[in-house]
């Protein structure tokens, strides 16, 4: 097909040329761009001028180059350098936002999967967006051509720019699944954050940035969308996984390792100052802490945009940027960006005492974060915050998440408050129109050149993190150095080894483990009712296996008759609760809120607050919800334990604990033998651990209620308030706790940081 040849002709057209000494440039012969030689070197010509433009000379400092090329830009470009693209999958099809190709939908047009959609190709020329959030891919192969085309675009455009690819984090099971690539097993598997901290070793965390960090380059990924530092304060809160725990000072411990390892090159990858080829952007999020939102609801959504402190402890939750992420060990000294989240920190700013979301805050932004901590690298908004509210409370989409700035302002007017708080990137937006109309507005406040200085303070810390990095010598991939890289078997065993060693044994009766390998085991299946997820989306109904026999097999005989097995084997997760709001409640007559249960059976909120600490001045509802009572989707998991413990007549039963919150274990734990927790494992490490190829060494990095009475009282910003569950051996879950073969785990990691 002529589409096909095009397509193969634009990824035969990219060119390497070698400078001794230095870098190698890459180059797409169909962009127009050429080589320029000075002094025995070579350059690449993206201006099209036919001199050596200071941006353009690989030997000047990233500072030097960044400045040169702001001066260079027009308020259109620099506008559309400040957005970060809504979320991409590739090819279009994947997305929760379908893209077309020349009109029509992939499904229809014959389009390869790595394409450049419709929309694609408009944003980055009409709108002059370099910064693009890729979510799935069909393949590594599909990626790195996907991201050959796109670059190859983009430096056919003025200027040459390079585009930043980035990414949530891909490399999990569980919390960060729906960012993963598509088509199975195609990076390395690594614990989530929280299973990288229940190692209590940060040099693993360092690992799997240095491992993970090559893993994107070879997918075309420049800037990882993470760590997310958020010390968990209230055990509720639902991106809980996706942190490093509760406590602020291993939350800072494993945020250093973690961007040392994205973001240090060495040896001959180095540009310099640490950065260089092999070298991925960390953006450390969410300034300052969102892990205190009011009885645990989030700030994606309108009932959950307060972050409150009745602890008054604000300040801890700072220490994992100031004493992690902007202290790191390695030569790039701190995260080149930062997100702030979604909350308004509610009552917390002391200089000009406004409640509104924390990007939208001079005094969160330039007072504590500039001024306070001496940063000056890029701050990038989360997703969508300059869009109008949505109408329904309860939906994440269509709109957007301005708490703090709903009435009174343009979508223009928002971004103007955002740059005027310290804000250089305006994540989620695709337009540069409103970007471009927020400079008008300050250009009449302010005058031209005050405006343009602001424009290309921004425009000059963004692109020193696209300079750091190489991209404008050599954007381009090797498709075969790809598929080779992504997921090989050395990244997929080191990944392998950090879920072993983020396993929790927290109960082993009698040294019910390991267990004898070629036993029969009894697995019982789960059955889950239909629902949503939190995007929105509608979720199946499940009735089967929750766990791949294939692999069982391998260590057990699988039987369906319990009578006949040697041990039960149960598969749970903790609680999928509420968000903390309900439609079919507000609908009712109520006000919509409900509380957020850790507990499997039916919850009533006896002890919840009878008023909420928030109060917001455009709504009259009080947020309490005392007295209400919800049941987990989960609730069956409990029962599969029960049953299990009935129907195995004695006999062993072991509980395997998916964790992405701290879970009330009482109702189960006397009856299981073991309980072995983890936070995103694949089955054969669980498999390992319980076989004994591997001896458990992981630690609880939070507290685990002892009922729901306690998640009532404790403070959503303080750290380890909570009583904590104590089982049938006396052993409490607390924080750092873990049982290894010989009995509770004490060793150098818990005399650093255990309580008490």
């Amino acid at each position: 097909m002529e589409q096909n040849k095009r397509q193969d002709q634009e990824l035969a057209d990219i060119r390497y040329v070698p400078n001794e000494g230095g870098p190698t440039l890459g180059y797409s012969a169909s962009s127009g761009v050429g080589i320029i030689y000075r002094d025995g070197l070579a350059f690449k010509d993206l201006s099209r001028s036919g001199e050596l433009e200071p941006y353009e000379d690989w030997r000047l400092s990233p500072e030097e180059r960044a400045q040169d090329l702001a001066s260079k830009m027009s308020v259109e470009q620099i506008a559309g350098l400040m957005l970060y693209s809504s979320h991409q999958a590739v090819p279009g099809v994947l997305g929760w936002n379908p893209a077309a190709y020349r009109g029509k939908s992939f499904a229809e047009s014959g389009a390869d999967p790595y394409d450049l959609s419709d929309q694609q190709r408009e944003f980055i020329s009409r709108d002059h967006i370099r910064h693009v959030l890729v979510t799935k891919v069909d393949s590594p192969e599909v990626a790195a051509k996907w991201s050959n085309l796109l670059q190859s675009y983009a430096e056919s455009l003025p200027l040459g720019i390079p585009v930043n690819n980035s990414s949530d984090p891909r490399h999990g099971l569980d919390a960060s699944a729906e960012f993963k690539v598509g088509g199975g097993k195609q990076v390395s598997v690594w614990p989530e954050s929280l299973g990288l901290a229940a190692t209590f070793d940060p040099d693993i965390a360092q690992k799997f940035g240095e491992v993970a960090s090559q893993e994107y380059r070879a997918l075309g990924l420049t800037t990882a969308l993470s760590p997310q530092v958020d010390i968990a304060t209230d055990p509720r809160w639902f991106r809980f996984g996706m942190t490093f725990g509760e406590d602020p000072r291993l939350a800072a411990d494993m945020a250093r390792a973690y961007i040392d390892g994205f973001q240090t090159s060495s040896g001959g990858a180095v540009i310099a100052d640490g950065w260089g080829y092999d070298s991925v952007n960390a953006m450390v999020k969410h300034w300052p802490g969102g892990g205190s939102g009011e009885a645990g609801r989030d700030a994606h959504f309108g009932y959950g945009k307060y972050a409150v402190y009745p602890g008054n402890n604000f300040d801890e939750h700072l220490i994992p940027f100031t004493e992690g992420a902007f202290r790191l060990s390695g030569g790039t000294g701190k995260a080149s960006a930062v997100m702030p989240y979604y909350t308004i920190s509610y009552e917390q700013d002391k200089k000009n005492g406004e409640n509104v979301g924390n990007s939208y805050s001079s005094y969160i932004v330039n007072d504590l974060l500039r001024e306070g901590t001496g940063y000056d690298g890029v701050v990038c908004t989360d997703w969508g915050i300059t869009s109008d509210e949505p109408r329904d409370i309860s939906k994440l989409f269509p709109g957007g998440r301005c708490w703090g700035v709903e009435e009174g302002y343009t979508v223009a007017q928002r971004h103007y408050k955002l740059l005027m708080a310290g804000v250089d990137q305006f994540g989620g937006n695709d337009q540069a129109g409103p970007v471009v109309e927020a400079y008008r507005i300050g250009v009449e406040e302010h005058g031209e050149t005050w405006m343009r200085n602001r424009f290309e303070q921004s425009a000059v810390r963004l692109l020193k993190n696209m300079f750091r990095l190489g991209l404008f010598e050599n954007p381009y991939l090797r498709v075969e150095e790809t598929c080779a890289k992504a997921g090989c078997d050395e990244f997929v065993q080191a990944g392998l080894e950090a879920q072993m060693k983020s396993l929790v044994l927290l109960k082993n009766e009698g040294g019910t483990l390991p267990l004898q390998r070629g036993k029969k085991v009894y697995i019982p299946k789960r059955a889950l009712p239909p629902g949503t997820s939190w995007l929105g989306m509608p979720t199946p109904a499940v009735n089967g296996y929750p766990v791949n026999l294939d692999v069982v097999k391998s260590y057990f005989e699988v039987t369906e008759r319990p009578e006949e097995a040697d041990y039960g084997l149960v598969f749970i997760e903790s609680p999928h609760s509420t968000m903390g709001y309900s439609k079919a409640d507000a609908e009712a007559g109520g006000t919509g809120y409900v509380p957020i249960s850790l507990q499997y059976g039916p919850y009533t909120a006896e002890h919840a607050r009878t008023a909420s600490m928030a109060k917001d001045p455009r709504e009259l509802r009080d947020r309490s919800y005392q007295g209400k009572t919800v049941t987990v989707a989960n609730a069956g998991d409990l029962e599969m334990v029960l049953d299990t413990r009935r129907l195995m007549e004695g006999k062993p039963v072991i509980v395997a604990l998916l964790l992405s919150n701290p879970a009330v274990v009482g109702e189960f734990e006397s009856s299981a033998s073991a309980i072995v927790a983890h936070f995103g494992a694949e089955v054969r490490a669980v498999m390992e651990l319980l076989t004994g190829a591997a001896e458990p060494s992981g630690l609880l990095p939070f507290q685990m209620p002892a009922h729901m009475k306690t998640v009532e009282e404790q403070c959503e910003d303080v750290p380890h308030d909570m009583e904590v569950y104590v089982d049938s051996a006396g052993h409490a879950y607390d924080f750092a706790f873990g049982l290894n073969w010989s009995g509770v785990i004490r060793d150098a990691r818990t005399a650093k940081y255990a309580k008490g």
